[in-house]
């Protein structure tokens, strides 16, 4: 009974998932404390080079500091925007990320339509670790 109830504490309330590149994904949950409050963890997961499973940074931020992240994670990242980096085109990589997705999109449309079996099914019953919201 206290391993389910332990489980069920750290269980994400809500969840976000953000694919960086081929190695590097950023998990955003929200999960419940014991007394009904409510936390943030950010997780940077990053496939080892050699392919040997994932390491894992962990950030706990609470929701007194919400306001003050944002606001100095706002100015730090317009500062390299609009001081360091100016020239710099930050919509590139979603431009092929876009592209790369349309592609893909195009290519399982030409293989369903060959009979062979879409790669998005296929791929949606097998769950890696790099899936997974913890």
């Amino acid at each position: 009974m206290d391993k389910e109830r332990n489980s069920k504490r750290f269980d994400s309330v809500y969840s976000q998932k953000v694919k960086a590149g081929k190695r590097r994904t950023y998990f955003f949950d929200v999960r419940r404390t014991k007394g009904d409050d409510f936390y943030l963890t950010l997780t940077e997961s990053t496939k080892k080079f050699n392919g040997d499973g994932y390491e894992r940074h962990k950030i706990f931020l609470y929701k007194e500091d919400f306001n003050r992240f944002l606001s100095s994670l706002e100015d730090v990242i317009n500062h390299v925007k609009t001081e360091l980096m100016p020239d710099y085109d930050y919509d590139e990589f979603t431009r092929r990320h876009e592209e790369y997705e349309a592609s893909l999109k195009e290519e399982n449309r030409q293989n369903s339509s060959d009979g062979e079996p879409n790669k998005e099914e296929s791929s949606s019953e097998v769950k890696t670790e790099d899936d997974m919201s913890w």
